[in-house]
């Protein structure tokens, strides 16, 4: 292409990422779609599932739907990503099973391409410049670091592990439950990845998210996501949000609407062990920076 060649939208979009990394059940849901109702941010849901499900989502809704559909229809991926083999270059348990690393050799290019292209549509589509996906992969964030077409945060959210704990010991929800000592393995994986990938991405490009002070000072923690990400949109209206149409979330995505609740939930019971195994953890997060809505909300706070 020569330098008087004008360039097409469609390679001149560079959409910013917000990719959400962390252990599961910790806040990633309503963060997003909270963000997805500020003005040019889409909220794109789990997007790891994309592939698995060939493009076609597992909510239902007609706009939801057609949205996904335009995507589908603009998109040229693979057969070989389609599917759950892709997944060997995403789940954190991956690279301790010696039978996935040929695999994972193999599907990293095409993997790096598809997910590039996949953003670059959804942005296009949705007419957004920013885009977050709530994966959590750690292991995807380091694939996506390697991109060029993206601009790519990372928002780590973490969460008191007793609340994630309790969450993934829960019998009353459909999605997967853990024992106590399986999330307490699955968190300290999951921290130890996430971590790696949140060290090596450039400071002012990344950003720790406590959820507990999402729901205490969501008005802060949203500025410190604006000013990191280059957004110019105003706040929400925090007791209307809508879910918007995500590819895939939590329950929370399956309702029209919901409200950021500020009031403290009922602590859940504490588990000594849990106590003992993440103390290591709460002491690294209360060092790591930048974080998210540090300063306290003042009085004046919209």
């Amino acid at each position: 292409m020569s330098a008087t060649e004008p360039v097409s939208p469609r390679e001149a979009a560079v959409p910013k990422v917000l990719y959400v990394i962390g252990a599961g059940r910790s806040g990633s849901t309503i963060l997003g779609i909270t963000l997805g109702n500020c003005e040019g941010i889409f909220y794109g849901g789990e997007l790891d599932k994309w592939l698995r499900r060939s493009g076609k989502p597992p909510l239902g809704g007609a706009e939801r739907e057609q949205f996904w559909r335009e995507v589908r229809e603009d998109m040229d991926v693979p057969e070989s990503l389609l599917g759950k083999d892709a997944r060997c270059l995403e789940q954190s348990s991956a690279p301790f099973r010696i039978g996935t690393w040929r695999a994972q050799r193999r599907l990293r290019k095409p993997y790096r391409r598809f997910s590039q292209e996949l953003y670059r549509v959804i942005a296009r589509t949705a007419g957004a410049s920013h885009i977050v996906d709530t994966s959590h992969f750690p292991r995807r964030a380091r694939e996506l670091q390697s991109l060029d077409g993206i601009e790519l945060y990372l928002l780590f959210v973490v969460r008191d592990p007793q609340s994630v704990v309790a969450s993934w010991n829960r019998d009353d929800v459909v999605e997967p439950r853990f024992d106590t000592r399986t999330t307490n393995a699955y968190l300290w994986l999951t921290y130890l990845l996430s971590l790696y990938a949140f060290l090596r991405h450039p400071r002012k490009r990344r950003l720790l998210v406590r959820h507990e002070d999402f729901v205490a000072n969501p008005q802060g923690v949203l500025r410190d996501i604006f000013d990191c990400t280059g957004s110019s949109a105003t706040m929400p209206d925090f007791t209307t949000l809508k879910t918007g149409i995500p590819f895939q979330g939590n329950r929370v995505a399956r309702s029209e609407v919901v409200s950021l609740k500020s009031s403290a939930p009922r602590p859940p019971s504490r588990s000594l062990a849990t106590a003992v195994l993440q103390l290591p953890w709460q002491m690294i997060f209360s060092r790591l920076r930048p974080v998210a809505g540090a300063q306290p909300p003042t009085p004046d706070s919209p």
